[in-house]
């Protein structure tokens, strides 16, 4: 089986003489799209929508092309700088898009008759939701030029800073016992057997970040304070307001999921606290043994056999996701091993001109690792349900965007503890999976605080790597409360998580999706076979409807603190096992 992905279906090469083609087929298409903008005043209003909507398709199509394959190769490969080098060539022409789109959605959104016009054409019709966002997004769009001004300028700003921080992380060295290893590598033995080897992985990470901390810096301070400015000329009331309302999702969903996690959070600390003692500590789990792995589960898998572990697993589930999972090793879709130079993490981005994935992971064979493939998977398989849908239909919200991630998550996990053979196996699997919902409610609580924090003071100065190390503590406290030892946190995590590195307030989606998901994967356990064209439709609902119209789909509200709090009960009642479990 392969260990890299194959990109080659795409383009053979930055060389391969249809990359080139194609590059200059965008730039007279943005040209040409910049030239019909121009005339709109003087254009027919039905016609020149169907003609404005179909040169966007165009763009849109040769856009997403050509800059996946750059940014998979430049994934792959951060030493490379061809691969930089050729994306920031697609991003620049890219940027060219920026005032015409506005001058095109502006126009759009001063029709009068607009929506009777879209709801009159057969072709424009895909796009109500579109042409309603449009509506609603254009009270915030820069007259003139701005636009294109704000999109080049965030070549060698935001987007420049976000590249050095990937960079730096993926390249720093990292000195352990002797050897030099990298960051993707060392923050794997987390999860080790050996609690002196989850030890000392841990000191080396905290001393690796002493020598990029202040470039890290400086990048988080550029890309939040262009936030800022960004969001206050184009009359946001915030960065999270803008992030809300681009996320299609109410502030009152956001507010009763954060109010239910409140709630619940000490709970969470009660299972911190029982595996502290578990493993003989006695003020609170230190952070080094967050990923402690517990019971028995010493299985490893290559990759082979987690192939074969889950299209079984997901046959019996849904047979269309297992075909596709199943396609997804054999044809190469999968970046498995980390190595020098490869970004950190994992990832899944759609190819959408071939109808298919490509996903980035750091396997190490461990069944977290199963799972994380999983995961991602659930990615590509929401890629999937959506194949079909308008070029301009393909972008699904922030918040729904983990959903099928999640909840292929819950069905490897619901299968895993089911079948457990011994007591030891079943803890091991049950505190697997409340590391992870811990990870997405607890770590993410505090990602949101920190980034709270960040935005709330980076309009008036500038943020050190102590301060933000010292604002990464106190948001670790307030959300794991005792449940972690206060003397052995990770003042550097806002270094290594990519999530704070771009124009949004990122991290509260983790936390919608993973319970969105329990709620979901709770209704497929009642209704079994009956719930799969349900949970389609859902999946492919989310590129044309709001959050909260999409759940409805399957008769969830998602303004109800209640449905939040019946999901996190449901991780409760694994709280009380895992208790049982190790007390007993």
């Amino acid at each position: 089986m392969n260990s890299q992905w194959n990109l080659e279906p795409i383009y053979r090469g930055f060389s391969d003489p249809a990359f080139e083609a194609d590059l200059t087929a965008l730039r007279e298409k943005v040209d040409a799209f910049a030239a019909f903008c121009a005339a709109l005043p003087e254009a027919e209003p039905a016609h020149a929508l169907a003609e404005g909507i179909a040169l966007e398709e165009g763009i849109k199509t040769l856009c997403n092309k050509l800059g996946e394959y750059a940014s998979l190769r430049q994934a792959a490969d951060t030493k490379n700088p061809e691969a930089g080098s050729q994306l920031g060539r697609v991003m620049a022409v890219a940027s060219g898009m920026a005032a015409p789109q506005a001058a095109f959605e502006s126009w759009a959104a001063g029709l009068p008759n607009l929506m009777e016009l879209v709801e009159a054409d057969e072709k424009l019709r895909d796009y109500r939701f579109l042409f309603q966002r449009i509506q609603e997004a254009s009270r915030y769009l820069l007259g003139g030029e701005a636009e294109a001004v704000m999109a080049k300028m965030s070549l060698s700003g935001g987007n420049a800073w976000s590249d050095l921080q990937q960079y730096l992380t993926s390249t720093v060295p990292v000195f352990y016992r002797g050897t030099t290893t990298n960051l993707s590598a060392i923050r794997n033995l987390a999860y080790s057997p050996d609690p002196q080897v989850r030890r000392d992985a841990y000191e080396a990470e905290l001393a690796c970040y002493d020598r990029i901390k202040d470039s890290v810096a400086y990048a988080l301070n550029s890309i939040k304070l262009e936030t800022i400015s960004d969001c206050q000329l184009r009359g946001y009331e915030s960065p999270l307001d803008r992030t809300l309302k681009q996320s299609q999702m109410k502030r009152e969903t956001l507010d009763a999921m954060l109010g239910a996690m409140d709630e619940y959070l000490p709970k969470f600390w009660q299972y911190l606290k029982a595996k502290a003692r578990a493993l003989g500590h006695e003020n609170g789990l230190p952070w080094y043994d967050l990923f402690a792995p517990m019971g028995n589960s010493s299985t490893r898998f290559t990759t082979e056999q987690a192939r074969d572990y889950l299209v079984s697993l997901f046959r019996a589930f849904n047979s269309e996701e297992a075909d596709m999972i199943a396609d997804a090793f054999d044809h190469a879709w999968i970046d498995f091993y980390p190595r020098d130079g490869k970004a950190g993490g994992a990832f899944c981005a759609g190819v959408e001109c071939l109808g298919e994935s490509r996903i980035l992971t750091n396997f190490d064979g461990m069944f977290t690792d199963v799972v994380t493939l999983a995961h991602e998977l659930g990615h590509a398989y929401h890629n999937h349900c959506i194949r079909n849908q308008r070029p301009l239909n393909l972008d699904y919200s922030m918040p729904l965007a983990e959903t099928a991630s999640t909840f292929n998550e819950c069905v490897v996990m619901g299968s895993a503890i089911s079948s457990a053979a011994d007591k030891a196996e079943k803890l091991a699997l049950i505190e697997s999976q409340l590391q992870d919902i811990t990870q997405v409610i607890c770590d993410i609580y505090s990602r949101y605080r920190f980034e709270t924090m960040v935005f709330a003071n980076r309009e008036t100065k500038f943020m050190d790597a102590d301060t933000l190390c010292d604002f990464m503590l106190t948001a670790q406290k307030q959300s794991y409360g005792d449940g972690l030892d206060p003397n052995c946190l990770h003042p550097y995590m806002w270094i290594c998580k990519s999530h704070y590195y771009g124009p949004t307030f990122y991290n509260f989606p983790y936390a919608f999706g993973a319970l969105f998901a329990r709620g979901l994967y709770a209704q497929y356990e009642k209704e079994g076979a009956a719930f799969i064209p349900k949970y389609n439709k859902l999946l492919c609902t989310t590129t044309v409807a709001t959050a909260e119209d999409t759940a409805r789909v399957a008769g969830i509200d998602l303004t109800d603190k209640a449905f939040w709090r019946g999901a996190l009960q449901t991780v409760a009642e694994q709280i009380d096992l895992f208790c049982q479990l190790v007390e007993g």
